[in-house]
C-alpha cells in the first residue's frame, strides 16, 4: 500500500504543479496573466512538476511512474511485476483528479471572473490539439511519448527516482514539450489528462466550457503505444 500512496501522492504534486501554471496563465485577475506567459513558461511549469512529482514518489520507493502508460510498458518490457499494474494506475488516476480538484478549489474565485472564451476551458487541466485531425494527433501523442520513454530508458535503464535524475526527467519533459508537444499539448501521459478532465466536467467550476470529451481517447490510447514501442526497441537493442 505504501507504493500506491507513493503513485497517489506523486501524481497529485504532479498535477497541482501542472495544472496550477494552466490556471495562472489563462484565468483573469490571476496576477501571471498579466505578464504575458509564453509557450516556454507552461512547458518549463511542466518539466518542474514531472520532477517534484517523481521525487514525492520517490519518498515511497514507487519507481516514480506517475503515468499508466509507463506502467503499463514496463509490464509489457518485463521491467514491472504485472500483479502491481491496476494498482499503481488507479492510485495514478486519483492522484491526478484529486490534484486537478485541488488547483479548482484554490482558483475558485478566478473561474467566477473568467468566461469560457476568455479562457476558462478545459486546456487548463487537460490537452487538445492545434488542428484537429484525429489520424494525426494520435500520431503526434505517439510519438512524443515514444521519444519520450525511449530516451528516458536510455538516461535510467528504468530506475527513475535516484539522486538527481528526477531533474533530468524534468528537463527531457521540456525537450518533449519544446519539439514535439505545440501539436496536440503533449498529454505523454493518460492520468494526467483524463483525470484533470474528468475533474473539470464533475467539479462545480464556474463558467467552465465543453469537457471535449470526443477528443479524450487521444491522449489515453496515444502514450499508451508509443510507451510500449519504445521499451519493446529498447528490449530489441
Amino acid at each position: 500500500m505504501e507504493k500506491y500512496m507513493g503513485e497517489f501522492l506523486g501524481t497529485l504534486v504532479l498535477i497541482v504543479f501542472g495544472t496550477g501554471v494552466g490556471a495562472s496563465v489563462n484565468l483573469n485577475k490571476a496576477l501571471a496573466k498579466g505578464f504575458a506567459p509564453s509557450w516556454f513558461t507552461v512547458v518549463f511549469a511542466w518539466g518542474l512538476a514531472v520532477t517534484l512529482g517523481i521525487y514525492t514518489a520517490g519518498f515511497y520507493d514507487t519507481g516514480g511512474h506517475l503515468n499508466p502508460a509507463v506502467t503499463l510498458a514496463f509490464a509489457v518490457g518485463g521491467m514491472f511485476p504485472w500483479n502491481q499494474v491496476a494498482g499503481y494506475i488507479l492510485a495514478q488516476f486519483l492522484g491526478a483528479f484529486c490534484g486537478a480538484a485541488i488547483i479548482s478549489l484554490v482558483f475558485y474565485p478566478h473561474f467566477k471572473e473568467t468566461k469560457t472564451e476568455e479562457g476558462n476551458s478545459v486546456g487548463i487541466f487537460a490537452t487538445g490539439p492545434a488542428i484537429k485531425n484525429p489520424v494525426y494527433n494520435l500520431l503526434s501523442e505517439i510519438a512524443a511519448t515514444f521519444f519520450f520513454i525511449f530516451v528516458l530508458l536510455m538516461m535510467t535503464h528504468g530506475e527513475i527516482t535516484p539522486g538527481l535524475t528526477p531533474l533530468l526527467v524534468g528537463f527531457l519533459i521540456m525537450a518533449v514539450g519544446l519539439s514535439l508537444g505545440s501539436t496536440t499539448g503533449f498529454a505523454l501521459n493518460p492520468a494526467r489528462d483524463l483525470g484533470p478532465r474528468l475533474a473539470y466536467a464533475l467539479l462545480p467550476i464556474p463558467n467552465k466550457g465543453s469537457v471535449n470529451w470526443d477528443y479524450a481517447w487521444i491522449p489515453i490510447l496515444g502514450p499508451i503505444i508509443g510507451a510500449i514501442i519504445a521499451v519493446l526497441a529498447v528490449n530489441a537493442m
